[in-house]
């Protein structure tokens, strides 16, 4: 999975972040790196989400940053232009499939049923995002899933908080979580990057 390697094995948690301005994605990347968090999930929910990504593949060596909320082939070639180095999407369709593909960067397709995980498995791909994990069953349904699909490995998120993180983090068939209450929205609006820092340093410890 190219030169990063498997991605579920960057960070026992990886931020789900949302920003409304490249200076906040830069803070919030900086302060994560301080907490001993090295990768960052910037999703593209909000118009501010490519230039973010941009800001802190320029300003933030030390991270690995990441296009999240790719839903479609432009989104996935815009994270490309923008210095991505990885794609997540909720979900995944023919077309965005060939589109992530294309870009040839490492990426995390979004399931949430046995369908989907055999659909993405049928497709050469063994390591998807779980999601939204709490929502679809969470970790009993992972469970579940490691005697008839033993090649797939997730990144669940949706719904997982410090203290549901364990039950997730021992399963066999689960590499890594995403998280957004690493980088709270109250705190990314009020600057405050110590919190942040924090959080970070609490689910590095985590692995």
């Amino acid at each position: 999975m190219s030169e990063l390697g498997s991605l579920l094995t960057l960070s026992p948690v990886v931020p789900v972040v949302v920003v409304d301005s490249a200076e906040q994605g830069v803070n919030v990347a900086k302060a994560l790196v301080a907490g001993g968090i090295k990768v960052i999930e910037m999703t593209l929910r909000t118009p501010a989400g490519l230039e973010a990504i941009r800001a802190i593949a320029d300003e933030v060596p030390d991270i690995v940053v990441g296009a999240g909320t790719v839903t479609t082939p432009q989104r996935a070639a815009d994270a490309l232009a923008a210095g991505s180095q990885f794609l997540v999407s909720p979900g995944l369709t023919p077309s965005l499939l060939a589109a992530m593909k294309d870009t040839g960067l490492p990426f995390l397709p979004g399931t949430a049923t046995v369908s989907e995980v055999l659909s993405v498995l049928e497709a050469g791909i063994t390591e998807m995002k779980f999601f939204p994990a709490e929502q679809s069953g969470g970790a009993p349904f992972l469970s579940g899933l490691v005697t008839v699909t033993p090649d797939a490995r997730f990144c669940p998120t949706g719904g997982i908080r410090v203290n549901t993180a364990p039950d997730y983090l021992k399963l066999a068939n689960v590499g890594c979580i995403g998280g957004t209450w690493l980088t709270p929205a109250d705190a990314i609006a009020a600057g405050d990057w110590e919190r942040i820092t924090k959080l970070a340093a609490e689910a590095a410890a985590l692995g």
